[in-house]
């Protein structure tokens, strides 16, 4: 169906219609730098978030990143890196592929819609000049035949009235003839004018203007097919990254499968164990022999030897006694 023949006298609706389709395109134009916007950013923030939480400096000696599960972290993080990379590559191609193509052809597609409707108000224009001059010749005509059947009854008038001259009569006659001779080229003119406006009007009505409305469908029809080349290439922008973003995915995945708890304790054993053995039980100390003194002054020396011994033996020890340590407390001994 062609809007030439079916659309004939809708010139208002076919001329909304394509200005209604072009403001379609500029809206998904915005829509496309809006979305591209939101990548940027989401992507400026990804790195940033990556740089708040990688280690300032990567140094080998660097006990953490003897850590499996350390290790895995820093390779999320330079996996979301790679991605945050991928969203860039989306914000790129989106303002390429489609904003700038679609800025382009929307001016391309504005100056071919303001040719085709200029083409149809000429075509009007001539049509309105044709009916401006079959309307004079009509009323030239009209005018005219008056004027003869005007100037014909006064010379009947004269001709019947005797008081008039010879003169009088063939002057009016002649006037007359003139008027019936005016008014015959009128009608011609008319009749010229009538067909030329006939022959304008089914010019204009069946070839101008339905030719000018198939040029605006065909234009409008090529402007949905490129929104809809547009439209799916909003959804391939995103897919041509899905094979990348998909990697950095799994590489997160296969980093913590990496994580190994057991071994991680064991690096955490060879960095910190002390080769200390675990403290041996205590003996018992009897204070008791203190209480049982004797008279004998060579009793009192030897205890005395014997107390000394055991001063000297009390918390030597060469273990580590209290794992998690102790403060020490004001007037302990």
């Amino acid at each position: 169906m062609e809007w030439g023949s079916e659309l004939w006298d809708q010139y208002d609706i076919i001329e909304r219609q394509t200005q209604w389709g072009i403001e379609l395109v500029e809206k998904y134009v915005k829509f496309v730098r809006d979305r591209s916007e939101i990548e940027q950013s989401y992507a400026k923030q990804l790195r940033t978030l990556v740089k708040k939480y990688s280690p300032k400096r990567v140094l080998k000696e660097d006990q953490e990143l003897k850590f499996s599960q350390y290790e895995t972290f820093i390779n999320i993080l330079n996996e979301l890196n790679d991605y945050a990379g991928q969203r860039e590559v989306v914000a790129e191609n989106l303002i390429q592929y489609i904003f700038a193509e679609l800025i382009k052809y929307l001016y391309e597609n504005k100056q071919e819609r303001k040719m085709h409707l200029l083409d149809g108000r000429k075509a009007q224009q001539n049509l309105e000049v044709s009916y401006k001059q079959l309307d004079n010749a009509k009323k030239r005509f009209e005018r005219d035949c008056k004027e003869a059947e005007k100037a014909l009854q006064n010379a009947e008038k004269v001709d019947n009235d005797i008081n008039t001259t010879k003169a009088d009569v063939e002057k009016a006659k002649q006037q007359a003839n003139l008027r019936n001779h005016m008014a015959e080229e009128s009608k011609n003119e008319y009749a010229s004018q009538l067909q030329k406006y006939n022959k304008d009007q089914n010019e204009f009505y069946f070839v101008e203007m339905p030719n000018v409305f198939n040029k605006l469908q065909d234009m409008d029809e090529r402007r949905t097919r490129k929104l809809c080349e547009a439209y799916k290439m909003f959804a391939d922008t995103e897919q041509k990254v899905m094979p990348i973003v998909g990697k950095c995915l799994d590489e997160m995945k296969k980093a913590a499968e990496s994580v190994n708890a057991n071994g991680d304790s064991c690096v955490l054993i060879e960095a910190h164990k002390s080769g200390f053995e675990r403290p041996g039980e205590l003996e018992f100390e009897d204070y008791s022999q203190l209480i049982n003194r004797t008279s004998s002054e060579n009793s009192i020396g030897s205890l005395k030897s014997e107390s000394k011994v055991d001063q000297r033996t009390i918390g030597k020890s060469k273990t580590k006694r209290w794992p998690f340590g102790k403060k020490k407390q004001a007037g302990s001994v």
